[in-house]
């Protein structure tokens, strides 16, 4: 019988990488919560509009990679391509802005899309999203770029690089638009079949081709810093000099669009150079219009996502740690086995991580087993120690043993695991 594999783009995350995983989650939640961030979470599945909404119709996200459903109901759902639209949906089904006019959020999960795996990149992937409601004021945009490179720095990512960026408002980007569609005038057909359309759907996004035919027009392209208004302008210069005043190294990429529609005014990316051309580990930007836009409170917005499948796949291998058990029990004879299988559940309880055999098998076969799960000691049990109330525990890295008495026992081996 054909054996089933999981489906192309979706990856199992093994016990190894799971362990990685959760420490990254670990150490999210205590720095969003030192910067004053609330854990939320979210469907996996949407009502349709609420992503044509918000990302815009004509992104490639909701034309081509979406996985999209009819229900039962005849209505159309969508599995979630990214977090900020739903986060913004329960911000404001909530009333949430009514309690907390600053209102900081994050939340930790799966997305999908349907594009072309490669390599930190599926079609089913986690993501880490932060998003903050309520002001405009630049230093909620250094302060919210500070947390995602003090949170990279303390999972351990090394040689990253901010870029930083600012796309206008609704006053400045559509003279900016224009410049752009008056420039590719005359070189449409040197285009790609995907900028020619964005020309007249979305002339922004030709800034994300990566085709190298388009790359090279594009690069000569006008630049939009130069078409922005004065409080844009004055917004953007406030917000380098937060960075500055927190020592917070950055590269100005005025290239950079980012792949949603509904950002405005600051815009950042976290590149690094593991990941080959698809080279951002982290990005996000400010939303000033999207939470009224989709039913909510006039009130703006700033937020970030990072991958977690891009991130594990840039720490070092010394992060992938195998799996650990603080002690086994070799137990032989039926005795024995009555035994250590009470003992191992009263240290579970007091978080000790043990392990036994219950086939009861020989004593090589069993030190063995401890080996491969990577014992930190094996208490030896029989008949003998049994009747002499007298067990032997063996140091599995030194190999050292010692001989431990009956009483006390189980409080002695959870202060030797300790001193460990």
């Amino acid at each position: 019988m054909e054996k089933i594999t999981a489906i192309r783009g979706f990856k199992d995350i093994l016990p190894e990488d799971a362990a990685v995983f959760t420490r990254i989650e670990s150490v999210a939640r205590d720095v969003f919560q030192s910067f004053g961030f609330r854990e939320i979470r979210i469907p996996i599945i949407e009502k349709t509009d609420l992503f044509r909404r918000s990302i815009g119709e004509t992104t490639d996200i909701v034309e081509k990679e979406m996985y999209t459903f009819t229900d039962r109901d005849h209505e159309l759902i969508t599995l979630r391509p990214e977090a900020t639209a739903s986060v913004i949906r329960a911000y404001i089904e909530h009333n949430m802005s009514a309690n907390h006019p600053v209102t900081k959020l994050f939340t930790i999960g799966p997305m999908f899309r349907r594009e072309r795996p490669q390599k930190g990149r599926f079609r089913q992937f986690n993501q880490i999203d932060v998003e903050l409601f309520g002001e405009d004021l630049p230093q909620y945009d250094t302060e919210v770029i500070f947390m995602l490179m003090h949170f990279l720095n303390r999972v351990g990512l090394a040689d990253v690089q901010l870029e930083i960026n600012s796309l206008g408002c609704p006053a400045c980007r559509p003279q900016f638009s224009k410049s752009v569609i008056d420039f590719l005038k005359g070189s449409e057909n040197n285009l790609c079949p995907d900028c020619q359309r964005r020309i007249h759907t979305n002339p922004l996004r030709v800034f994300d081709c990566k085709m190298e035919a388009c790359a090279g027009i594009i690069g000569k392209a006008p630049n939009i810093l130069e078409f922005l208004c004065p409080d844009c302008h004055a917004h953007f210069e406030q917000v380098q000099s937060g960075l500055k005043d927190l020592n917070t190294p950055y590269t100005i990429n005025a290239r950079m669009v980012r792949g949603l529609d509904y950002y405005t005014r600051t815009a950042f990316e976290v590149k690094t150079s593991d990941l080959g051309a698809q080279n951002a580990v982290a990005g996000g930007g400010r939303y000033n219009g999207l939470v009224n836009e989709l039913g909510g409170p006039d009130v703006p917005g700033i937020g970030f996502a990072v991958g977690f499948e891009r991130l594990v796949s840039c720490l070092p291998s010394t992060e992938h740690s195998p799996f650990h058990t603080d002690i086994f029990f070799a137990a032989l004879g039926e005795k024995a086995q009555k035994l250590a299988f009470e003992w191992i559940h009263r240290l579970r309880v007091n978080r000790v991580s043990a392990e036994m055999d219950y086939a009861d098998k020989s004593l090589k076969a069993q030190l063995k087993k401890a080996d491969k799960l990577n014992s930190s000691f094996t208490l030896i049990l029989g008949d003998k120690e049994i009747e002499t109330e007298q067990f032997i525990l063996r140091n599995m890295k030194t190999k050292d043993q010692e001989v431990l008495p009956l009483e006390g026992l189980l409080e002695s081996l959870m202060k030797r695991i300790k001193e460990r």
